[in-house]
């Protein structure tokens, strides 16, 4: 059974939400502000934490900060209709994916099981390996040139479907459905800022370039190199 972190201030819609969700076959535990959040997030017991932005004292940006500065565990992030700057900061963050409030559950249970589940199914013991990249997908490793590198959960799943079709681009919304598990919004930019987050964890080729290069009004396309 999945175990869900649920932090949220309105804890009527916490509560609403947590009995959905208990329904659906995920165990949830709920909290209302971010010290909490981050503890219990912290304490080893969850699988994935929906996080809200906007918290009493410590906000949600704040708390997704702390998170990620001891784990990789998946955040999804609930914001305000309409706020793209708090989105787009919790995505540079490093949160795996958005949704604005008021939400609807069935949409949050979709995008849950989204963020838990895989991209591409993974054979055991299988290996990609391009030039200084080497995933190991069964296993959720990647490396740049021997070195581990620290990606979350969504940079992974993106980085092993464009690793998969180097050599082609894959579009945004092939992107955003492979890996995020939901077809792109008109006006999202949350591919883009999980690219410009992996790139920065990824090394650049022998010519200064990233591996991922963006093919203008298409999407991105992974560079075939040795």
């Amino acid at each position: 059974m999945n175990r869900i972190l649920l932090v949220d201030d309105d804890v009527e819609l916490c509560e609403m939400l947590g009995e959905y969700l208990a329904a659906e076959g995920f165990e949830v535990t709920l909290k209302h502000d971010a010290e909490s959040g981050v503890e219990t997030a912290l304490g080893g017991d969850i699988d994935v934490v929906v996080l809200d932005i906007m918290l009493p004292g410590q906000s949600g940006l704040e708390a997704l900060r702390q998170i990620r500065q001891q784990s990789l565990m998946p955040v999804l992030m609930l914001t305000a209709k309409g706020d793209d700057v708090d989105r787009i900061v919790g995505l540079e963050l490093g949160a795996d994916d958005y949704l604005p409030k008021p939400c609807n559950p069935r949409e949050l249970v979709a995008r849950l099981r989204a963020v838990l589940r895989r991209a591409v199914p993974a054979k055991l013991g299988e290996v990609l390996q391009i030039g200084e990249a080497v995933l190991r997908p069964s296993e959720r490793l990647a490396e740049w040139a021997g070195e581990a590198l620290e990606l979350t959960s969504t940079e992974f799943n993106l980085l092993e479907v464009l690793m998969r079709s180097s050599g082609h681009v894959v579009s945004k919304n092939d992107l955003s459905e492979r890996a995020l598990g939901h077809p792109l919004a008109r006006y999202d930019r949350s591919v883009d800022v999980h690219i410009s987050n992996l790139r920065r964890k990824l090394g650049t080729l022998g010519d200064g370039r990233s591996p991922i290069q963006t093919v203008r009004g298409v999407g991105y396309q992974y560079i075939e190199h040795h």
